[in-house]
């Protein structure tokens, strides 16, 4: 071949050079990943050229599927217009002023009113608990450090964000990390150390748990509770609709920010816009990413409301300047990406279609857990985001072994569909586009591979 090497080159050199995110080097030189050369609306295909349905949508964030040629052609017609400018203070550009209108008109029902742009969600998590830093500061209560968050709760892979991670395996090797962050038990009626299998019980003794933290910590040490509406990473864990009502109550009481954590959950993923507003909540802060741009140019974003963007802009002692930001944040070709992908999320009306397919795949998944007694747990229905947690023994809940695991992703695979693994739960987050006869192939390729363990 000319500039792209041909396919034996290809597989010749995978994964030599190349360290991949989230997994064992050794690993990767000894199984080396899978090629995706090509994908097509829902669909992607492989070196080898078998297709399967990309029940991952890339990473929870390919919301549109990848046959968007209206955000593909506007990338291409700003790279000619203007491929980079710096957004420092001082200078901007024209599509970065108009993204920020339509993100925060999005958002505006959720009481957002100031959008910060950053490169992705892990960047947008270190700069809203930054920001909340300030915020306290700027309001004369400069010993509100510390940070709660949620046991299973997954914040990117920053310093900050893995501080107030839930999973300890995005932790342990990498410690010791930021001081000040303490978990709360996650809302996860499965296995919880309250043996609390009502969800709604086990949001209130979470709730008196936070509570109980506060107090023993000094509320006016806490700067921000930072949570996802639905835990993605976790293992789609979905809580009692009480709950974040009831985590942002405390929060109200005791003067702490509320920081809702929509990476995964906002732009449609849930079955409402946001995945606050799927619980009627109004966080004082969101991140945001994946779904901005539907992945098809890394962008991120925090965003702020009037409560907090008015300390900052009234302030006068000039601490409240902003010395935090990226290369690449407004960045023209991403936030030209961004206006043309929330015009299309709007005109496809993304959320309808994933309340509808959400609810398909979780009731196909129900079905998967009444035949199979390795299905442990399902969960979802709140739009699409599902997973599904393979135990070895139902009666003592023991987690699937990891062989046996990679075994059902790849005989998955094989059998036409892409999911992934989240230690023992089988993680879906399909493209907001899915057909309904799509997600029927998907679970036909489960049923099909579980009857085989």
């Amino acid at each position: 071949g000319d500039a792209m090497k041909d396919d034996n080159f290809i597989k010749e050199n995978n994964a030599k050079h190349l360290w991949h995110p989230m997994g064992h080097p050794a690993d990767s030189l000894m199984n080396p990943p899978k090629v995706i050369v090509s994908a097509q609306n829902s669909s992607i295909r492989d070196v080898d050229g078998h297709e399967t349905i990309d029940a991952v949508g890339g990473l929870w964030c390919v919301n549109l599927g990848y046959s968007n040629d209206a955000i593909k052609e506007t990338i291409s017609k700003q790279l000619y217009d203007l491929p980079y400018y710096s957004g420092f203070a001082g200078t901007t550009n024209a599509p970065a002023i108009e993204a920020s209108l339509a993100v925060r008109e999005m958002f505006e029902e959720d009481g957002m009113s100031r959008v910060f742009f950053t490169s992705g969600g892990s960047d947008s998590v270190e700069t809203a608990l930054r920001l909340a830093r300030q915020y306290h500061r700027l309001r004369a209560e400069p010993n509100r450090t510390k940070f709660i968050s949620l046991k299973k709760g997954y914040h990117g892979t920053h310093f900050g964000g893995a501080s107030v991670n839930g999973n300890n395996r995005f932790r342990i090797n990498y410690e010791p990390l930021l001081a000040g962050c303490f978990h709360l038990p996650s809302p996860y009626p499965y296995r919880n150390p309250f043996n609390e299998t009502d969800p709604a019980k086990l949001a209130q003794n979470i709730a008196e748990v936070f509570e109980d933290e506060v107090m023993f910590q000094g509320a006016g040490s806490i700067a921000a509770f930072i949570m996802e509406p639905i835990q993605g990473a976790g293992g789609v864990i979905v809580p009692d609709p009480s709950f974040m009502g009831l985590m942002r109550e405390i929060c109200d009481r005791y003067g702490i920010l509320m920081i809702s954590d929509e990476v995964i959950t906002g732009f449609g993923r849930t079955g409402s816009w946001s995945g606050s507003r799927h619980f009627g909540v109004k966080p004082d802060m969101m991140t945001m990413a994946k779904g901005i741009t539907s992945a098809y140019f890394p962008v991120g974003a925090a965003l702020m409301n009037d409560k907090v963007a008015e300390v900052f802009e009234n302030d006068t002692s000039g601490e409240g300047s902003i010395f935090h930001g990226y290369t690449y944040s407004a960045h023209p070709v991403g936030a030209a990406a961004v206006v043309t992908c929330l015009s299309e999320t709007h005109r496809l009306n993304t959320k309808s279609n994933a309340a509808l397919r959400g609810k398909q795949i979780y009731e196909g998944a129900l079905k998967l857990q009444e035949k199979y007694d390795i299905v442990g747990d399902v969960r979802g229905g709140e739009g699409l985001m599902t997973g599904i947690e393979i135990v070895s023994d139902r009666a003592t809940k023991k987690p699937m072994d990891m062989s046996t695991m990679k075994r059902i992703h790849q005989a998955t695979y094989e059998a036409g569909t892409m999911v992934r693994l989240g230690m023992h739960n089988i993680l879906m987050s399909p493209p907001l586009v899915i057909s309904e006869a799509e997600v029927d192939k998907v679970i036909s390729s489960l049923d099909a591979v579980l009857s085989t363990v």
